[in-house]
């Protein structure tokens, strides 16, 4: 079977029994038939991993007890046998330290964001991924969505005009009570500075808006004031907070997230604002796109159109469906995992992979997603003062 025909292998740290993202993973990474999961170290927990294991119809050998046992085993076995890559679900504690294990022994990797635990992390992964040469992926799944690309291929083709203005939310409101004192897992590693890292919500849904405020508009965010609550009694970090932002080449912007807004559920949503036009998208619709035009009526742009692919090959290329049946959440994780599986089977066959196939997160915005979280955390620490990134 030809190289370019064939399906990755994945293995899998982390996304056990109970993990909600763990699951998504493994519909999304599964959904257009590129990768198969066929190794795994799934919890800390054998029962469950083995679990897991059963659930998704591997070979028991190859359910191991923990990622070091699996890197080990997997890169003993013959080429054509051994996993492609290692796709990274844990808590963000634990991500470096697989990821590195993984790179340094010739595998690729697929991270759940944020890249690390901390900034010095990120920057020394970086310098591993660098030194490996192996592709790496950083889940930031909202810059997937079709709509999202369109936005992002709109303001490239200049049809705003110079951007002035980015207003972008992420408010929840699962976290408005301490969740994580009543045996949440989900709540309790990311209410834990140890788990999760300097920063609750900012460094869990924040960094998600940062990331789209910077894809779409093509602008670096280079400095914030930010002002940061933990509002539930007995939290250890944040979990709510609001910033102004400075771009580079003068643009203003706004972003607030919250987990503790009790009626919201994921609405990330965005606004761009230039010279000669706005757009604004929402996750909880995110077939829509909305353009306006300076003297001109409000356009909708409906994914699945001819229109949209002829504007945005890469919002074409995120499509699988026809207009009027929607897709979402699960999708945007495809569109990330297909582009990866893209780019791994063109290194893989020695040629370069294309823009289109490229178009995922990467180490650098892992990087830029740490640099946020610490420049907001110390920025609140001095009274929202102004800190650069």
């Amino acid at each position: 079977m030809p190289a370019s025909t064939q399906k990755l292998k994945m293995g899998m740290v982390g996304g056990g029994p109970g993990a909600f993202i763990g699951d998504v993973h493994c519909l999304a990474a599964r959904l257009d038939g590129k990768i198969d999961i066929v190794a795994g170290a799934f919890s800390s927990q054998p029962k469950k991993s083995r679990e897991r294991g059963r659930e998704l119809g591997l070979d028991r050998k190859r359910v191991y007890a923990d990622y070091q046992a699996m890197i080990e085993q997997e890169r003993a076995l013959p080429a054509d046998e051994r996993i492609d890559f290692i796709s990274i679900v844990t808590p963000n504690h634990s991500h470096f330290p697989i990821a590195k294990a993984a790179l340094e022994a010739g595998f690729d990797v697929m991270c759940e964001k944020p890249v690390t635990l901390n900034l010095q992390e990120a920057e020394a992964l970086k310098e591993v991924v660098k030194k490996s040469r192996r592709v790496f992926g950083l889940m930031h799944n909202y810059t997937a969505y079709p709509m999202v690309k369109l936005a992002r291929d709109m303001v490239r083709l200049g049809e705003l005009g110079a951007i002035r203005k980015i207003v972008v939310q992420y408010p929840q409101g699962w976290l408005a009570r301490a969740l994580e004192q009543e045996g949440s897992v989900q709540a309790g590693w990311r209410t834990d500075p140890k788990r999760s890292g300097a920063a609750g919500c900012m460094g869990d849904i924040g960094t998600h808006a940062a990331n789209l405020a910077e894809y779409i508009s093509g602008l670096k965010i280079r400095s914030v004031a930010a002002d940061l609550s933990t509002f539930v009694k007995g939290r250890k970090l944040d979990d709510d907070g609001n910033c102004l932002l400075r771009f580079s080449k003068g643009a203003k912007g706004l972003l607030h997230a919250s987990q503790v807004s009790i009626g919201q559920e994921n609405n990330l949503a965005i606004a761009v604002h230039g010279e000669a036009g706005s757009l604004a998208w929402k996750q909880e619709h995110p077939n829509w796109l909305e353009v306006d035009r300076l003297g001109a009526p409000t356009e909708i742009w409906k994914r699945g159109n001819d229109y949209v692919a002829e504007k945005s090959p890469a919002a074409g290329r995120a499509t699988r469906l026809p207009f009027g049946h929607p897709e979402a959440f699960l999708e945007a994780f495809a569109n990330n995992y297909c582009n990866f599986a893209d780019t791994v089977k063109a290194k893989q066959e020695r040629r370069k992979a294309s823009e289109l196939e490229r178009d995922f997160p990467g180490i650098a915005c892992g990087v830029r997603g740490m640099q946020f979280i610490e420049a907001v955390v110390e920025s609140s620490r001095q009274g929202a003062a102004w800190v650069q990134i």
